[in-house]
């Protein structure tokens, strides 16, 4: 019984954020998208998209904390991170201690509203639709990463409905090989307590980031080795400080 009704209420409080959450997001998307009419730079689109994480994450009743910031290197990097919930990505933008951007599939940015500001704050967009376009998004991509942006990328793909470590795509670590920049594993415990993937439940909690050191590719190693022992490092650096 006591059970259930907790099942009940997180169930309860998540339809209630979501009655906030989605008005606050359009309303903010808006915003964005007028003040990269005022500063090409992003300064103000990074703002809109910390505040906006902060406030979610306030109503949500989330508190974040993050660890491991004085491994950052200096220029861009790669962030590789576990995915267990949609909260993940509020808490990366809200806590992590520099500007971050996505890589997003392209359909993405034609949403309406929401793409034209995703675009406009310089996030990337990536195509697979075929082979060649893929290719092709992705030496973009790498490009826009050594000209000094660091982005965040989830090598699981989705969200893990258990919390254990699904298996990587190998996509990221391609780009990274590409880009020539380190990659920064970084584990994200409590997401999944809050809200499960697959569900519609939300509870009160804490997340916690941890930053690992960065990798960088050992000289003179092949492409494909490459990819795997930042994929097999990454992984195990991820591992090293998930709860179980």
């Amino acid at each position: 019984m006591i059970n259930e009704t907790t099942v009940d209420a997180s169930r309860i409080r998540a339809y209630l954020y979501l009655a906030l959450f989605i008005p606050l997001t359009f309303l903010f998307a808006v915003s964005a998208l007028v003040g990269t009419l005022l500063d090409a730079g992003g300064r103000i689109y990074a703002f809109h998209a910390r505040l906006w994480a902060r406030l979610a994450l306030i109503l949500a009743g989330v508190r974040v904390t993050v660890k491991g910031s004085e491994h950052l290197p200096a220029g861009p990097v790669i962030f590789m991170s576990n995915h267990q919930s949609s909260f993940d990505i509020l808490a990366l933008l809200a806590a992590m201690p520099r500007r971050i951007y996505w890589i997003a599939k392209k359909e993405l940015f034609h949403i309406p509203v929401f793409g034209p500001s995703m675009r406009r704050g310089g996030y990337i967009p990536l195509d697979r639709s075929d082979g060649r376009k893929a290719l092709k998004s992705m030496d973009n991509a790498a490009f826009i990463i050594r000209e000094g942006k660091s982005v965040v990328m989830f090598p699981e793909g989705t969200r893990s409905l258990s919390g254990e470590l699904l298996p990587f795509k190998r996509g990221g670590f391609i780009l990274a090989r590409k880009a020539g920049v380190p990659v920064v594993p970084v584990t994200i415990n409590g997401s999944g307590r809050i809200n499960p993937a697959g569900r519609i439940r939300l509870s009160r909690g804490a997340i916690s980031i941890l930053l690992h050191p960065p990798l960088a590719l050992p000289p003179d190693i092949s492409k494909n080795e490459a990819e795997t022992w930042l994929m097999e490092q990454t992984r195990s650096a991820i591992v090293s400080a998930l709860e179980r």
